[in-house]
């Protein structure tokens, strides 16, 4: 592939800078583990000179008022990134380990148009509501609302599907007219650089107002939560982290958003006549990216009188899907991120073996490759609720398939658990496939193979799956405070 086109430095107060004392750790491609260059390594010190910019920025510049300014550097960056597509697909599939047929869609091309969304969003909001007017204790008084930015905004993104969620977060906060310090997570750094370089090379962006900080100490975060000078922490990735962020941000009462784990459900109806096709969508969503992805439907609900039947035509649709080499077009699953995530999820799957489940394809680590972390698609049967493997959010391409009795058990299983993020239904009958998704507790269902995942659909969980919504309309107004106004009528 040669050398990757990439940026090492970070990007604080408008400038592409090094890490205090030049520090850079090295980013490995979990395909080879080999090295493929290195990414600054901030300290606590550069986090806080770019809080300190953000807020300067906000207070201080015209950014948070002006909506056309806003506009066009959204637009501009956009540009960036559709003239460096080729560039940025090669690095994400390098350091992420993302399949190549992702980034057209999901990893890549599809965020990058959210850009677009919430600049063309921001030029026909409201940003202003009349209320009219009303009799008061005071006498006639004329009211209205507007609504104006929460201020700087403290982004902290995963490693999974890293441009869509840093664009799910930058693209409205900065078209809100909030100022950003975004903080990508270790192992994926440059896909968060890469953003900091082009807006410094190809935009009208203020100094400060957007910073990129990379790290390989995951607790450097702490910093963007306590902060009295961050007014907002908006946080993808796991409920364990989330609550800690939630404690940490209680001092200040930061607003905070968050979009947690899942263990989402896949439930087959009886009246299908197709079982392959009733149980095909979580086969080809867990293999997606190794399934690898916070929405993923990892636990299968088939009925229990074509239980075996469903089993086997799912078993026989994973061990059909291509893996490996994320740089050949037609494999949907590469490697696991890095070598710790390899062994959570093989431990996992031991534990689920130990517990009662049956290996129906797959099972264990991949020895068929010399080098990086590859887990091979699985299919567990014999799975119950109460199995840690049913109730852990496994972040691996791992499916579990449960047997279930009547609708009300399947609704019953599916909101046994603590998340809440997405869901789908299967069925001849639309109605009732409508029936069950309405009872379940979730932010997101998918109906007979619908697709909800859009710039326009908000996104978030029900329960410990998270707060608030990412994307579509209510994405943006997460980013957004409201201010009630009144003066003397006439």
């Amino acid at each position: 592939m040669g050398e990757l086109w990439h940026e090492e430095r970070l990007y604080i107060d408008g400038e592409l800078v090094d890490a205090e004392g030049g520090k850079v750790y090295d980013n490995v491609n979990p395909a080879t583990e080999e090295v493929i260059g290195v990414a600054a390594d901030a300290s606590a010190a550069d986090l806080e000179r770019a809080i300190a910019a953000a807020r300067r920025a906000f207070d201080e510049s015209g950014w948070s008022t002006d909506v056309a300014l806003r506009v066009r550097c959204l637009r501009q960056l956009h540009q960036a990134m559709v003239e460096h597509h080729t560039e940025l697909g090669d690095l994400t599939i390098a350091e992420v380990g993302a399949p190549r047929l992702l980034i057209d869609g999901p990893q890549l091309a599809t965020p990058r148009d959210y850009l677009i969304f919430y600049a063309d969003l921001a030029e026909s909001y409201d940003w202003s509501t009349d209320l009219g007017e009303a009799d008061t204790m005071a006498g006639r008084m004329h009211r209205w609302v507007t609504k104006e930015a929460a201020g700087v905004v403290a982004a902290i993104t995963p490693w999974n599907y890293p441009t869509q969620i840093n664009m799910a977060k930058l693209a409205p906060a900065l078209a809100a007219g909030c100022t950003v310090v975004l903080k990508p997570a270790p192992d994926t750094p440059w896909s968060g650089l890469a953003l900091g370089r082009l807006a410094a090379e190809h935009t009208d962006l203020p100094a400060g107002v957007l910073n990129v900080v990379t790290s390989s100490d995951k607790a450097i975060g702490e910093v963007l939560t306590t902060s009295p000078a961050v007014d907002m922490v908006s946080f993808t990735g796991s409920t364990a982290v989330g609550r800690r962020i939630m404690e940490a941000g209680a001092e200040t009462i930061k607003k905070v958003f968050l979009e947690l784990g899942g263990k989402s459900v896949h439930i087959a109806l009886d009246d299908m006549d197709d079982i392959g096709a009733a149980v095909g969508g979580a086969c080809f969503q867990v293999c997606t990216h190794g399934g690898q992805g916070c929405a993923t439907t990892s636990r299968l609900l088939i009925p229990r009188d074509r239980y075996e039947e469903g089993v086997e035509a799912a078993g026989a649709l994973i061990a059909a899907l291509p893996y490996g080499d994320p740089t050949e077009p037609g494999n949907m699953t590469g490697p696991i991120v890095n070598a710790a995530q390899l062994a959570r999820i093989d431990a996992m799957v031991r534990q689920a073996v130990a517990d009662g489940a049956r290996v129906v394809v797959g099972g264990g680590i991949a020895e068929q490759f010399d080098k990086g972390f590859w887990f091979q698609p699985t299919l567990l049967a014999d799975v119950t609720n109460d199995m840690a493997i049913a109730r852990e959010e496994i972040f691996g391409p791992v499916l579990v398939a449960i047997a279930y009795d009547s609708d009300d058990e399947a609704v019953a299983i599916a909101n046994d658990s603590v998340f809440g993020l997405s869901g789908a239904v299967v069925g001849a009958d639309r109605e009732r496939c409508l029936a069950v998704a309405r009872r379940i507790r979730t932010g997101t269902m998918a109906i007979n193979g619908g697709l909800w995942y859009g710039a326009d659909v908000p996104f978030g969980g029900y329960k410990q799956s998270g707060v608030g919504r990412e994307m579509g309309v209510a994405g943006f107004e997460e980013y957004l405070e409201q201010k009630a106004y009144a003066e003397p009528a006439g």
